[in-house]
């Protein structure tokens, strides 16, 4: 694009020949300024067109690059599409893909152009390349004529069935143009889509899913079969498909569930509870029984819960909205944190996101509670989002926090920004009504207000008085006093109406100030404004019947004046009154019940939130954001009183039989539960750990390879590899598949003798690779943590338990009974034997004498042993898994030394291992990425023998954040995408201080940079033994020796900046403790303080 830029800076460029059309225009008439300008757009074309019709394809490319360019800028270039459309035949397929985006933009506006090279577009559509048969599919489909509806939909057809997820996801982009085109299409359409929801990509899933909600939202039996599919691909479909679906679920759970809202309601996610209450629910009578989510229910909730993480604020708001409306009441709480998150977002996403938590605020005050500092406003904050932030406090008042509130409520008042201040004191009023505690308090404060400078705020603050005084009129005369001698003062409006107001509603309260007001508004009557003029009738009105000696001829001086006024409502409400108060033949019997008209008792006016009655509507929709049902909502449908068949989302799958399964662990595999088996298959094929098992799943071994070689493709489409890379590990798993029985063989005797010669630092490892979930990453892209986040999911909802293929167990005491036991011979990267209900575990295992077997004392920091003597093991994590590196594998640890290559490194030691039956040359690594971070890599290793391991050192720089250091391990013949992820506590190094020392630096990191929070400990963890031990196993810091035994203290820097950063635990009494963490770096001390608090609250 630099090459257009160039150009525009050129005297020929169409910059230049612009600013030449109008230099010329001074001089010469308008028509002759006109025809500048023309004859000058007329050139810049002319000069593309012969750029493109030129013989030379490097001209033809950089005219198409000018023209991008040109649109991208927005300019119009729709006159050049003739000499545009002649290229679409051409060889060079970097001037295809420009000619194709080109006609993607006018193929709408130049119809009858585009038409004539249909015939090109449709031999376009047999193209090798994945992308052009792509862009042909999205050019026809942007060709607006009726009369090619048919060609569409074959190619639509076509293209469905496409071996390259990309062009399937064309064609469900595709499917939507033609809908709105052509509605008669629709059964034939939803043919299509129906094939598209059953496709495995996770490229494909978004796309189909939102072609499905334009075309047939309502035909909700076609997600039946695919609904456990979309929920554990969900994790790693792309962002905005991911929204999608997410919103698309939330419509199908609450026509297929069961409320979970209800009070005698049982939440446990324990397997044979489900199962055993759905045989008591056959025999059961249906109004005693408890409440029992269904499995499907619990995996969707579970299986979005990771995307809270994710960086896409419209993702997360899509799970907050699904948990909002789906979720037990007791678990909604989970996406409060994340939404917090989301006001550090730019002001538009703040915007939507404070609206969504103004409606949630209303009905479940405890989620926000904790965060209510997060709502305090900014200076920098804009007006809109000030208010919205009000009305969340607001919210959030209660007893316990008001004082606080009414503290900041009282620096708002003082604001610049009078908008603002006269909603703070709208706030006010509202606190004072909902909390009769502070009635007074907020009362005295208003009444304050009233000698203020500024007239808005005094005016508002008459407006809300006169609201609160309602509410308890009797005790308030005084206050009454107080306005009316303001009221000469007072120049706003409605605060003058609201003043005579209350006049003339409790005149018999005041009754010797009222007649003086009334005397002063007859002096000035005719220069007011209309709102203060209807009240001053009003005020009149009211006194003439209360007391008429001293108001009677004020009354007719005022109602004379109402009668001739220019505002047709104060004449017409002069007319009225006259003959309501006035008695005369002609008023009748109406004047009897004057008094009762005008002085009946009125009921004190409710300040409500404006959100109240928001929750109509879906969170994060549009209808929410503007409170008025918009074109194209769906409205949520009540949950159902007897849920529908759970069996339709049952998947039936002929299984071939398997000789060579294990008994153990595996008794119940071949049962009913195939779906599970076969969506697995898919995540280990998306990881790129291989089929290893593709046997187990309905369709063939040569199906699951094509589906893991679009898998490549598409990302290889993104940018995200090399074509060389995608089609090297698309091999790989090829060749992999198709010697599945033999690698079985060799994997198994192989995994032995590995198990006797490494002890049991294989399982640490392998338990480290299960900890995805937790935080630590250990494989080479996020995809792995989500892969045994869903296959966790899948564990615990499932029928019979599904075989667990990567991940292993979650909980190290497991492993060491059942792999030392049991299954002894087992590859544990394989076969899992922890049972399903198993939970997320923490690092280390009550036994740590068989963890530290394998173990080697000398990777213990020095530093660490210097400091303290604490316990600190090593925990190795995956790089390469040998299956995806053709035998090749690699694994790292931290050693937690100091880097040699430079200090603001941290060190990273990874061990090759060569497991295939040839030598590996020239390991070395290459394509560092992000450019941003500093990576010292080791030196090439020039050869490693079959069945040999070497270690290497390498220092990488990650700048205090936990990014993940990607890049390519090369070998001669291939290379491989990994990346190194650093927990948040190995980019601290010890800090060795005396405990004056580390009380003095933690008084210079309080306020904003201290982070805390009260823990529950585990019993195991109450010694300080086992503290340190804890606490060293998550951050690589220092002990500070203390006299107290109830207060811990370690200390530490960050490896990058040297910031410091003080870890403090106070113990007390039932087992909790204060965790407290000061430094300037708050990102990794939130991320430090949870990972700690998991360590410590688990056993």
């Amino acid at each position: 694009m630099s090459t257009g830029a160039l150009y525009n800076d050129q005297p020929g460029g169409a910059e230049a020949a612009v600013e030449a059309g109008q230099e010329t225009t001074p001089t010469s008439s308008s028509t002759g300024a006109a025809f500048g300008l023309f004859s000058s757009d007329f050139k810049k074309n002319e000069d593309l067109k012969e750029m493109l019709e030129s013989n030379k394809e490097s001209l033809k490319l950089e005219a198409m690059k000018r023209i991008v360019q040109l649109i991208s800028k927005g300019k119009k270039s729709s006159d050049l599409f003739p000499a545009v459309v002649k290229n679409v035949a051409s060889k060079n397929i970097e001037l295809k893909k420009l000619v194709y985006v080109y006609l993607v933009r006018y193929a709408e506006e130049q119809q009858d152009l585009a038409l004539l090279s249909i015939s090109t577009f449709q031999r376009a559509l047999k193209d090798p390349n994945q992308f052009i048969r792509a862009s042909a599919l999205r050019v026809l489909s942007s060709i607006r004529v009726p009369i090619i509806v048919p060609i569409m939909m074959l190619a639509i057809k076509e293209a469905a069935s496409d071996l390259s997820p990309y062009v399937r996801k064309t064609s469900a982009h595709a499917i939507q143009k033609l809908y709105s085109l052509d509605a008669d299409q629709k059964e034939h359409l939803i043919e299509v889509i129906e094939k598209l929801l059953k496709d495995k990509s996770t490229l494909v899933a978004g796309s189909v899913v939102m072609a499905f909600e334009e075309v047939c939202p309502d035909r909700i039996d076609l997600i039946h079969k695919n609904y456990r599919k979309l929920c554990n691909l969900l994790v790693d479909v792309e962002e905005w498909g991911q929204v999608v679906i997410i919103n698309m679920l939330t419509r199908y759970a609450r026509t297929q569930f069961t409320s979970p809202w209800k009070e005698d309601a049982v939440f446990d996610d324990n397997e044979k509870t489900f199962y055993d209450s759905d045989s008591e629910e056959k025999q059961g009578q249906t109004e005693a029984k408890p409440y029992i989510m269904d499995p499907d229910h619990r995996l969707l909730l579970r299986n979005t819960k990771p995307l809270l993480q994710s960086r896409n604020t419209a993702v997360v708001m899509a799970v907050a909205q699904l948990y909002w409306h789906l979720a037990p009441k007791h678990e909604v709480s989970i996406v409060t944190k994340s939404l917090v998150r989301l006001l550090r977002s730019h002001r538009e996403v703040q915007y939507v996101v404070l609206e969504n938590i103004a409606t949630m605020s209303i009905q479940r005050k405890g989620m926000f509670e904790p965060y209510m500092k997060s709502f305090y406003v900014r200076s920098t904050d804009a007006t809109h989002i000030k208010t919205l932030k009000l009305e969340i406090l607001t919210n959030l008042a209660n007893e316990a926090n008001i004082s606080t509130i009414l503290r900041e409520f009282q620096t708002y008042v003082k604001s610049q920004d009078k908008a603002f201040a006269a909603a703070t004191i709208q706030a006010i009023g509202r606190c004072a009504t909902n909390i009769s505690e502070v009635t007074d308090t907020c009362l005295n404060g208003l009444v304050l207000l009233l000698s203020n400078r500024d007239e808005t705020v005094v005016a508002e603050s008459v407006v809300v008085i006169k609201k609160l005084l309602q509410t308890q009129p009797t005790q308030h005369s005084d206050i009454i006093k107080h306005m009316a001698k303001l009221f000469d003062n007072i120049t706003v409006p409605m605060a003058r109406a609201s003043i005579l107001w209350l006049m003339g509603e409790y005149c018999e309260r005041v009754p010797k100030i009222a007649p003086d007001v009334l005397r002063k508004m007859a002096k000035s009557f005719t220069s007011e404004e209309d709102i203060v003029k209807l009240q001053t009738v009003n005020l009149a009105a009211k006194l003439y019947l209360t007391n008429s000696k001293q108001t009677k001829l004020l009354t007719q001086y005022i109602l004379n004046l109402g009668k001739y006024d220019q505002n047709y409502d104060i004449r017409d409400r002069t007319r009225f009154i006259r003959q309501l108060i006035v008695p005369n033949e002609k008023s009748g019997a109406l004047n009897k019940y004057a008094r009762r008209i005008l002085l009946a008792s009125k009921p004190a006016p409710v300040l409500e939130s404006a959100f109240k009655d928001r929750d109509r509507f879906q969170l994060g929709t549009l209808s929410h954001s503007l409170n008025v049902k918009a074109a194209g909502y769906q409205e949520l449908s009540d949950w159902p009183a007897v849920a529908p068949d759970p069996s339709v989302r049952n998947v039936e799958v002929i299984e071939p039989v398997r000789e060579w399964a294990p008994s153990v662990g595996k008794a119940k595999q071949p049962k009913s539960d195939k779906f599970y088996s076969d969506d697995e298959e898919k995540e280990e094929e998306g990881s790129g750990s291989g089929s290893e098992d593709s046997s187990s799943s309905g369709s063939s071994s040569s199906s699951e390879e094509s589906g893991s070689e679009s898998e490549e493709e598409s990302s290889e489409e993104s940018g995200k590899t090399s074509s060389d890379s995608g089609k090297s590990s698309s091999g790989s798993e090829a060749s992999s598949s198709e010697s599945e029985p033999k690698q079985k063989k060799k994997k198994r005797t192989k995994k032995a003798t590995q198990r006797k010669s490494k002890s049991t630092a294989a399982d640490s490892d392998s338990d480290e690779n299960g900890n995805g979930p937790v935080g630590k990453t250990s494989s080479s892209s996020a995809e792995s943590s989500s892969e045994s986040d869903s296959e966790e999911d899948s564990d615990a909802d499932s029928p019979p338990p599904p075989p667990q293929k990567k991940t292993v167990a979650k909980t190290k005491p497991k492993v060491e009974v059942k792999t030392k036991k049991e299954v002894s011979l087992l590859d544990l990267d394989d076969f899992s034997p922890a049972p399903p209900s198993a939970p997320k575990s923490s690092v280390f295992s009550s036994s740590l004498l068989s963890d530290l077997e394998g173990l080697s004392l000398s990777n213990v920091s020095s530093a660490m042993q210097v400091t303290t003597p604490a316990f600190g093991p090593v925990k190795t994590y995956e790089l390469l898994h040998h299956m995806t590196g053709k035998g090749f594998s690699a694994k790292y640890h931290f050693p937690r030394q100091p880097c040699l290559y430079q200090p603001s490194m941290v060190a990273v030691q990874v061990i090759l291992t060569n497991s295939s039956d040839h030598s590996l040359e020239e390991i070395h690594i290459e394509d560092l990425s992000p450019a941003s971070l500093n990576i010292h890599c080791f030196n090439t290793v020039e050869r490693l023998e079959p069945g040999a391991s070497v270690t290497v050192s390498m220092g990488i720089d990650f700048s205090d954040s936990t990014q993940a250091a990607n890049f390519q391990l090369c070998t001669k013949e291939d290379q491989f995408s990994v990346s190194v992820q650093p927990a948040v506590g190995e980019l601290l190094m010890p800090s060795t201080m005396t405990e004056p020392d580390f009380c003095n630096e933690q008084k210079k990191l309080m306020g904003m940079n201290e982070t805390s929070v009260s823990i529950t400990m585990a019993t195991a963890n109450t010694s300080k033994q086992n503290i340190s031990k804890q606490v060293l196993s998550v951050a690589n810091v220092g002990v500070v020796s203390s006299g107290q035994n109830d207060l811990q203290r370690f200390a530490g820097r960050t490896v990058s900046s040297g910031a410091l950063v003080l870890v403090t635990l106070e113990l007390r009494e039932a087992s909790t403790a204060l965790l407290t963490i000061n430094t300037e770096k708050s990102v990794m001390a939130s991320m430090l303080l949870r990972d700690l608090k998991q360590a410590l609250s688990q056993s």
